[in-house]
């Protein structure tokens, strides 16, 4: 607490315990006037700091129970009743440094932030490393992250990172990141010294951002303590009655007194902004920022949730599909160009490519003169040829298109695929075709919002109905509204108010118009902070859904902790008011028994602070996590495998169908079920454990069986085949059961990779 004494509160706090205990001494020594003079002495400062924050309130246009205090202790002055105005002077000052100090114990984590820019950054240059300014990087620059440092800018990874997001996310986990992943600033390297290119300006970057975030938030004052204010009035005019009514009945002054000082001051006002920031505070730890009290409060509220659907419900593992190039042109050549440029920007499509790259042991060049357009794409020179990569219409605006480009992009339109274009020194070269996949926290976030009380979850998209239909279907929306316009949407979002409070996610800056007219506007993750989220009342830190969930939680809590402490305050100071009315509270008594009240009502608001976020009971450690999302990438060319012979089946000549299974066969034998077997015997185990209750990965199993049983068949029908190969019943036949086993497969590595993700990321 010694911070707290070079605060105003600190010191009127010393001053008037100081006054009182001095005077208490000097009356028991039998120096009355010498003990009135020092309890006069030290009511004296309170009343001025009462003068100064009546005068400031009504400049605000806002009102308070400050007169209370004000009139109580004047009223004991002029009674002469000098240690009943110590006391309440000490109570009001006691009253405030508590405050004070709860708020600043409540503020802990949101400031950690601010105390930890960084400064410089170790750029390449003239073929060394030099220190510069942090306001002298630009996106394409190659920097050095040391072992300890922070990273200064946002980037992608040009080699392997151990990082601590712990900051940022409220994680407290090494997490070991991949060449071409983004990475944030304001990150800490808890590993060897790695490189990144630069993505974005030290402005323009997350950390910058959040910092400036965090500093409007605590700018913010919430509305509960505006509402407090408004109850205060009506508070100040019951209290005024029954002092004025006391004392008129019984021509009894100190009864008057009495109940001024058991109204002084309310528990209204200190128990509301006390819980507010706590819950700020909480949400902060767990990497929700909310940029100030009204948003907790309005999200606290929330009826209506709209999503967006790109990059929002979708988006979390946007992978590389299909490449395609002009004649003439290799296919890593494509890739390796988007890639290069890609490092220089932190939109997920961008990142997904320089994985792809990274993966194909494509080597990959820095990146000079880049320039972004935030939603369309990016421009830049590559060894030295000018290469633009991004949307069809914003590559077309630098590069002749191809002639294949028309039946490419009819073919996104019909699979609802995304697409990087990519143009080399004015030519149209090739394009990237992204298939964007939902993000494996959203079915799990969807249920648990519905369960904390959302209504309607809407999704907004401008992609064509049937396909948004089928994801919101897989999803389990309330309604989905697509091929929507940017004014649609906020049509959506205008006419939904009139039933609730909306709230509206979405993660690019194109959702910024939508973020500001919903009630909470939440921007997600890393590209929400850089982005939308000037826009946003709330910036989700981690890439990830289910943390909104979280926020609803705190934020339902928080408003329910502090309507009970404002609730139980006012109902015991009203009690108070009216056993003082009647004779039976004294004024010095009735002075402790406020403090007590009061002292009480911060404490239960301070409960905020150990809301549990998250009912998980474990989770798994970060390297398993990891090494299992790995087993199912590498699954992956196994399943797509069966698919491919499925479908051409049919068409082989009967020698290179034998051929075709009897390879299938092996290659099921030595990827796909030694996989399954080994998460059978070993991982479901400890999954068990984690989860608890009996057998609960006893559907997950069942799955596994079903593989077993099918791979099983296959096998026993290929080895049964006669020399002349299979008859049109038999291929039919196989084509059944290798179609049976690509769904099977990929519908339980989804459910692992969602089961995962849950455990793994300790949600």
């Amino acid at each position: 607490m010694p911070r707290l004494f070079r605060s105003v509160d600190g010191v009127l706090l010393a001053v008037s315990a100081g006054s009182l205990v001095i005077g208490v001494i000097f009356a028991r020594l039998g120096d009355g006037a010498l003990a009135h003079a020092l309890w006069a002495a030290g009511a004296s400062p309170v009343l001025v700091a009462l003068l100064v924050s009546i005068f400031r309130a009504l400049r605000r246009r806002e009102a308070g129970v400050d007169v209370l205090a004000l009139l109580a202790i004047g009223f004991a002055l002029g009674l002469g009743e000098f240690l009943t105005a110590a006391v309440i002077s000490l109570m009001l000052a006691s009253g405030r440094a508590l405050e004070q100090y709860a708020k600043e114990r409540a503020h802990r984590e949101m400031t950690a932030l601010l105390s930890r820019a960084p400064r410089h950054a170790n750029r390449f240059e003239s073929g060394e490393w030099r220190r510069v300014e942090l306001d002298a990087v630009l996106p394409g620059d190659r920097l050095l992250i040391r072992s300890g440092e922070l990273v200064p800018v946002d980037g992608s990874l040009i080699g392997a990172a151990q990082l601590d997001e712990s900051m940022l996310t409220g994680e407290s986990v090494i997490r070991q990141r991949c060449a071409g992943e983004s990475v944030s600033s304001g990150v800490l390297n808890a590993g060897a010294g790695f490189e990144i290119v630069a993505a974005a300006s030290a402005q323009d970057s997350m950390f910058a951002s959040i910092v400036r975030m965090v500093r409007a938030a605590q700018r913010g004052r919430s509305p509960a303590a505006r509402l407090a204010d408004r109850y205060a009035l009506v508070f100040v005019a019951v209290a005024l009655a029954l002092a004025a009514g006391s004392w008129f009945v019984t021509g009894n002054a100190v009864r008057a007194l009495a109940v001024l000082v058991v109204a002084t001051p309310c528990p209204l006002i200190l128990a509301v902004p006390v819980a507010i920031v706590s819950g700020m505070s909480r949400c902060a730890k767990r990497g929700v920022l909310v940029k100030g009290g009204g948003a907790l409060e309005r999200l606290a509220q929330a009826s209506v949730l709209f999503f967006d659907k790109t990059g929002t419900l979708t988006g979390g593992r946007v992978r590389l599909v299909a490449i395609e190039a002009s004649a003439g042109t290799s296919p890593e050549s494509v890739l390796r160009f988007a890639a290069c440029l890609g490092q220089a920007s932190v939109h997920v499509i961008s990142e997904a490519v320089t994985i792809a790259a990274r993966e194909r042991h494509l080597v990959l060049s820095v990146p000079c003169q880049v320039e972004e357009q935030p939603g369309a794409g990016v421009k830049g020179e590559v060894d030295g040829h000018v290469v633009v990569i991004g949307s069809f219409a914003y590559v077309s605006s630098f590069a002749t298109p191809a002639s294949w480009s028309a039946a490419f992009l009819q073919r996104l339109a019909y699979e609802g695929a995304s697409a990087v274009f990519v143009g080399v020194d004015g030519c149209m070269v090739g394009a990237l075709q992204m298939a964007d996949q939902i993000r494996p926290e959203t079915p799990r976030a969807l249920r648990l919002l519905r369960q904390e009380g959302i209504s309607r979850l809407v999704m907004l998209t401008g992609d064509r109905r049937d396909l948004a239909e089928t994801i919101g279907a897989m999803l389990g929306v309330t309604e989905v509204r697509a091929e929507l316009t940017p004014s649609d949407k906020l049509a959506a979002i205008h006419a939904a108010r009139r039933d609730g409070t909306v709230v509206m996610v979405g993660d690019g800056i194109n959702d910024a118009p939508a973020l500001a007219a919903a009630d909470v506007g939440v921007a997600m993750g890393a590209r929400g902070a850089t982005a939308s989220s000037e826009a946003a009342d709330v910036v989700l830190l981690v890439d990830r859904l289910d943390r909104l969930v979280e926020g609803v939680r705190v934020a339902r809590q928080t408003r329910r902790i502090a309507v009970q402490s404002v609730i139980a305050g006012m109902v015991l100071s009203f009690a108070a008011m009216a056993v003082a009315a009647l004779g039976y509270l004294p004024p010095l008594p009735g002075a402790l028994l406020q403090e007590v009240i009061d002292v009480a009502v911060i404490v239960n608001a301070l409960r905020v602070l150990r809301i549990r976020s998250s009912a998980t009971a474990g989770s798994l450690a970060a390297n398993d996590a990891e090494r299992l999302r790995t087993e199912h990438i590498e699954l992956g060319p196994v399943i797509g495998r069966i698919r491919e012979l499925a479908d051409k089946l049919p068409g082989l000549p009967a020698a290179s169908a034998v051929e075709a299974l009897t390879g299938m066969n092996d290659l099921l034998a030595d990827k796909l079920l030694p996989h399954e077997q080994r998460d059978d015997l070993e991982v479901y185990p400890g999954l068990a454990r984690l989860i608890g209750g009996e057998d609960p990965m006893a559907p997950m199993s069942a799955m596994h069986s079903e593989i077993f049983r099918i791979t099983r068949l296959l096998r026993q029908l290929t080895e049964g085949l006669p020399p002349e190969g299979p008859d049109a019943g038999s291929v039919r036949e196989f084509q059944r059961l290798l179609y049976e086993l690509s769904a099977i497969v990929h519908l339980h590595c989804a459910q692992e990779d969602q089961l995962f993700h849950v455990l793994g990321e300790g949600a």
